[in-house]
């Protein structure tokens, strides 16, 4: 009995014992979700914070005048003290892009590859951060330490540019996977292929969450090694001895341009590059090794003219249709140093974008006017993607059988795609975390929670040297502008009798030619003078109530005229008299 009371005694005090509930993990994504570009995502534990990429995307048609879009900064500027670094998985602009404005608000170190480390010096150097930032050199298979709470490991991968890796980070709460942007090609053009061995041990371990990219979810089966295209372009090149041969692909994909220089070289051909960012990865990967060129063969573009047609490969950017690239002002005859001839051969040796495919087929037609000869996506087979595809995502999934998994990089489609497609290789729904932008996952080995909108995030836009300073109220503005054109309504109007002294005059700016619709102004001008003599009679001086009465006097109006609302700016000059 004695033996029986002490037992239910020791069962008692461990009722009692409480344990304290082990703090989770942040993971907390501010872009790349919803959106194809702009990657970028924090990982928060107690008080450290580390950052996964910081990259940028391009304008879309409804930003008129915008450079560049990056993310909201502003949860980690609040929590800049916390912050202990930021790392890479690779080069791209929608991974490195949004860096040189990241490093002026929160200075941290930057760990990353050697190629893509020297592409974000080069970013650095252009904004005159270069040498207030501590730059950290790693190589897959290097482990880095970071605070007290987190390891990251850099584990090698392949994708459309040299030196990209995935990560594993380790945390108190558990193991994390990023995949980064990947694809599984056994064979590389540089380098070893992707390590799959490495994922498994992982997956043997064990994997709290597989955050894995989306991007070409939804196309099945794999995606083609990029050695694929380098015997096409053989193929182009032989087929086109005598023509001038110009080549338009994305800057970064050094893989690409370093097959194009290999069948210029086989043809005995010079190669010219064009475009700045082209120009700025070119040398950057000539100085750092990861592109094999003899000094000869690369020529400036004021030689270009020395060399016949048969001599010549021109590597320019532009394989997006943006306004500004080299090929788009070389099909539009604005370019200074190269002019479309009759005969040209051009290879667009990438995909559009979505959202890019007008820009790329008005470049198309352009050169298809000028009698170029033009080979594209779709013709032949002159791009594959540095993204995988269905089996290639179930392959990691499967080797690193997580508990959890987050898709990342990619519209919300895409993320629906991928949360079936693992859901068909059994992983529960309510184990699949389907985020936005600004969401917060709070994650451990017990389980995960979705807090939506918890932090700040959204758009920033880049016009010039302006951060920010153009928000929504002012891209609402440039839409109209763009859309209705402007009228602007001037009327000279003496200080203390409120006496209009000259005007009103009216002009227009993109909404009516004025010689040509003489009545229209005529009737305008009647219409504003009616609303300044119903002020008169009134005795209304109030400024403020004259400019929005002659507004929506003179909308109104035109609205009735023509079915069309200019924006409309009175302005009221005052004069002693």
């Amino acid at each position: 009995m004695a033996y029986n009371n002490n037992n239910n005694k020791q069962t008692r005090q461990r009722r009692t014992v409480r344990t304290t509930p082990k703090p989770k993990l942040k993971i907390i994504p501010l872009g790349g979700l919803h959106e194809v570009g702009k990657n970028i995502t924090a990982f928060e534990y107690e008080d450290e914070i580390i950052v996964v990429d910081c990259g940028v995307a391009f304008p879309e048609d409804d930003m008129p005048g915008i450079d560049l879009v990056i993310p909201d900064f502003s949860y980690l500027t609040k929590n800049r003290e916390k912050v202990l670094g930021v790392v890479l998985t690779h080069g791209h602009e929608d991974h490195i892009g949004s860096l040189p404005y990241f490093f002026k608000e929160i200075n941290v170190p930057v760990y990353g590859t050697r190629l893509t480390l020297g592409l974000v010096e080069t970013k650095l150097r252009e904004h005159g951060l270069l040498n207030m930032v501590e730059r950290i050199n790693v190589n897959a298979g290097d482990t880095v330490t970071l605070g007290k709470n987190f390891k990251v490991e850099f584990i090698r991968s392949t994708h459309s540019i040299a030196d990209s890796v995935a990560l594993a980070i380790y945390t108190p709460a558990g193991l994390v996977v990023h995949s980064g942007d990947f694809k599984v090609d056994y064979t590389p053009i540089q380098g070893e292929m992707i390590d799959l061995q490495r994922f498994a041990e992982l997956g043997k371990k064990g994997v709290l969450l597989f955050m894995c990219e989306s991007t070409n979810v939804e196309l099945k089966g794999y995606t083609m090694s990029e050695r694929n295209v380098g015997g096409i372009f053989r193929q182009i090149f032989e087929d086109s001895r005598s023509q001038r041969i110009m080549v338009a692909t994305f800057s970064s994909n050094i893989d690409r341009i370093q097959q194009i220089i290999n069948c210029a070289i086989e043809h005995k051909r010079k190669v010219c590059v064009i475009g700045r960012s082209m120009s700025n990865v070119v040398k950057t990967a000539v100085e750092l090794g990861y592109l094999k060129v003899d000094e000869t063969t690369l020529i400036d573009p004021s030689e270009i003219n020395k060399y016949t047609d048969d001599r010549l490969v021109i590597i320019t950017t532009g394989s997006q249709g943006e306004t500004m690239s080299a090929l788009s002002r070389v099909a539009s005859g604005e370019h200074r140093q190269v002019e479309i001839r009759p005969g040209d051969k051009v290879i667009i040796s990438a995909s559009p974008i979505p959202g890019n495919e007008k820009n790329v087929y008005r470049v198309i037609n352009e050169l298809l006017k000028k009698g170029a000869d033009v080979v594209y996506d779709g013709i032949m087979d002159v791009h594959v993607s540095g993204h995988a595809r269905q089996e290639e995502i179930k392959l990691l999934h499967a080797l690193l059988k997580p508990k959890y998994v987050m898709p990342i990089h990619g519209e919300y489609k895409m993320l629906i795609t991928h949360r079936d497609l693992v859901m068909g290789m059994g992983m529960p729904k309510e184990n699949v975390f389907l985020m936005a932008n600004g969401d917060v996952l709070e994650i451990n080995r017990q389980g995960g929670k979705i807090l939506p909108n918890a932090v700040p995030s959204g758009q920033i836009f880049v016009d010039g040297l302006g951060v920010g300073d153009v928000g929504n109220i002012v891209l609402r503005d440039r839409k109209h502008l763009s859309q209705d054109g402007l009228m602007i309504v001037v009327v000279a109007m003496a200080r203390y009798s409120g006496e209009i002294l000259s005007g009103p005059d009216i002009i227009s700016r993109g909404f009516v030619y004025v010689r040509e619709s003489e009545q229209l102004m005529d009737e305008a001008r009647e219409v504003v003078c009616e609303a300044l003599d119903e002020c008169d009679r009134k005795n209304i001086n109030d400024w403020s109530y004259i400019k929005t009465l002659i507004k929506d006097t003179l909308r109104d109006f035109l609205w009735k005229k023509t079915r069309r609302s200019p924006m409309i700016l009175p302005i009221i000059t005052e004069i002693n008299a």
